[in-house]
């Protein structure tokens, strides 16, 4: 059975008694990724916003030429500009995921940064993003999300220029950021072309453990050194064998960004579950219960989509489960990364699992 953190026993008004014993995640009603707009509902929101905008073809102007926006569902914007060079522009922010508030800092600026390096780019200046409930949580919690957020950002040679912050019940912390691009080398969503194997770079997993944290208070060190890992190399590695598609694995899971890169493309993606590698403790996870509403959701988005092999529940919420600070999924074979699956002719569903 799904816990949600009530069902848990989570207190949702914690009393903390010391230096450190603030639970942030218990001040949020979700945590992290799993707090998007479900996948379905998102894509029935921004629907026809193009209708009627010089018939869909990207604007010219003389600041530049809108190459990667709201189509296909990239994960970032991308603006050719003159001397052959790409401006990148994203944003993101999320509820906290972890109780510390440091490490939330870290893992809201490298999701955010992510999204720069999912399209191919690098990085180049970020400005915050904070909600901070000031009359409730203490405003030296909210010093550590920031430091913790300026040390990634500076390990990703990306600046740090102030930002916005607001007076909010919920804490939320992230990032807006800008960066540079090849314009014709950039990893796109709709770039997959049959025959080719798709690589993924980091374990699946961190969605069922954080919600476990969140319901006991338990730490586990290797989602937090996952979702801190920056896709820098993973990005460069990509681009230098030649890649061209690629995506980030976040809250929508590994089978609704795959679902999503599939559809652009034009192909069936093929997942072979056996090579797809987890975090230790994360089908523990899944077996005692620790899994969100927001990767149930994630599932039955794509089930109409999805050939699952006589694969069960427990790898169906796994493939689903919804990511923070994920890894990449690239079209192609990246050095050190497992092989999961491969692109085919679109022959019936958009997913299949074998």
């Amino acid at each position: 059975m799904t816990r949600t953190t009530a069902e848990s026993g989570a207190s949702t008004s914690p009393t903390p008694s010391g230096p450190g014993a603030v639970r942030l995640t218990q001040y949020a009603h979700g945590g992290g990724c799993a707090c998007k707009i479900p996948p379905g509902e998102l894509e029935a929101v921004v629907a026809g916003l193009l209708d009627g905008v010089e018939g869909r073809v990207p604007l010219s102007s003389p600041t530049g030429e809108l190459i990667i926006g709201l189509d296909d569902g990239d994960d970032a914007a991308v603006v050719r500009i003159e001397g052959g060079r790409a401006i990148v522009a994203t944003a993101d922010f999320f509820t906290p995921v972890v109780d510390d508030p440091y490490d939330w800092g870290r893992i809201a600026a490298a999701n955010a940064l992510s999204d720069v390096y999912a399209v191919g780019g690098e990085p180049l200046v970020a400005v915050n993003l904070l909600g901070w409930p000031r009359d409730v949580l203490p405003l030296e919690l909210a010093k550590e999300v920031l430091r913790g957020g300026l040390d990634v950002a500076r390990s990703a040679g990306c600046h740090v220029a102030g930002g916005h912050s607001v007076d909010d019940p919920e804490p939320k912390y992230g990032m807006a950021v800008t960066g540079l691009a090849d314009p014709g080398r950039l990893l796109r969503i709709d770039g997959g072309r049959a025959g080719l194997p798709i690589s993924l770079t980091k374990p699946l997993g961190i969605g069922v453990l954080n919600t476990r944290h969140k319901a006991t208070g338990e730490v586990f060190p290797q989602a937090v050194a996952a979702m801190t890992t920056l896709n820098r190399d993973a990005s460069r590695a990509a681009l230098a064998a030649g890649a061209g598609c690629a995506t980030d694995v976040t809250g929508f899971g590994l089978l609704g960004h795959l679902y999503k890169l599939a559809r652009a493309s034009g192909v069936t993606a093929v997942v072979d579950v056996a090579a797809v590698p987890y975090l230790e403790g994360a089908r523990e996870a899944v077996r005692d219960g620790y899994v969100s509403g927001g990767t149930r959701r994630n599932l039955a988005w794509v089930e109409p989509h999805l050939d699952p092999g006589g694969f069960g529940e427990e790898d169906l919420l796994l493939l689903a489960d919804a990511q923070t600070s994920g890894g990449l999924l690239v079209v192609g074979e990246v050095p050190g990364a497992p092989v999961v699956g491969e692109l085919i002719p679109l022959d019936g569903p958009a997913l299949r699992l074998r």
